[in-house]
């Protein structure tokens, strides 16, 4: 069904290191972004997997990148371009600390960092040149999930957005519940496995992607 395509998929956190031996990092397993780069490789799609720090075993069929932080896996994403379709699966740090070139020792106060902000690898593919024709962002929230998600693919200029409340045990755990925010409308699918999830969101890129290409054969 996926035949002949290319998809980008990201998973995963970033970790984004304060020195040589600590790193700001999220709570991210890469299970669900893993599930769906594995369901797209069942239905014959070339699938391209960049991953941020995980232990997860690379699915069937997949290309896999490994990278460690936002740098890293905003130019791996720039590489594997062009693509059919990416799906935005990983939880991409914010920000960043500028490098301490050795190890923060403790002392009487606290050390400062200095913050700065990563690229946004979402915004910034969706504005390429080699922007898929169909590109699927994630936004993990804790509040107002569906209105956070719909302004958020509106100021991302995306097509989807897969939204899922992570104030529980969504962020490592092996079931997820999300609402799919599209220019048609919000649906809201069932807590169920990750898996479960992959191959229902698998399928519906399926059929986007095929509806895409009979309308670029029959304007």
């Amino acid at each position: 069904m996926l035949d002949g395509k290319h998809i980008l998929v990201t998973a995963g956190p970033t970790h984004e290191p304060i020195d040589p031996v600590r790193y700001l990092a999220n709570r991210s397993s890469g299970k669900q972004g893993f599930a769906i780069a594995a369901a797209l490789a069942r239905r014959g799609a070339r699938v391209t997997l960049v991953a941020g720090p995980v232990t997860l075993p690379t699915p069937a069929g997949v290309e896999r990148i490994d990278v460690e932080t936002a740098l890293e896996m905003a130019a791996a994403v720039a590489a594997a371009l062009p693509v059919d379709a990416a799906v935005m699966v990983a939880a991409v740090a914010d920000w960043r600390v500028e490098g301490v070139a050795q190890k923060i020792k403790k002392g009487a106060e606290a050390p400062v960092l200095r913050l700065v902000e990563n690229p946004d690898i979402l915004a910034t593919l969706a504005r390429s040149p080699n922007r898929p024709r169909l590109l699927i962002g994630f936004a993990a929230e804790t509040e107002r999930v569906v209105e956070h998600a719909s302004a958020k693919r509106l100021r991302k200029t995306v097509d989807w957005i897969v939204a899922n409340d992570v104030s529980g045990d969504v962020m490592g755990g092996d079931a997820n519940s999300i609402h799919l925010v599209t220019a048609s409308g919000v649906e809201t699918w069932a807590r169920m496995p990750k898996d479960q999830v992959a191959d229902r969101l698998a399928g519906r890129i399926a059929s986007a992607l095929l509806a895409l290409d009979t309308a670029r054969r029959h304007p």
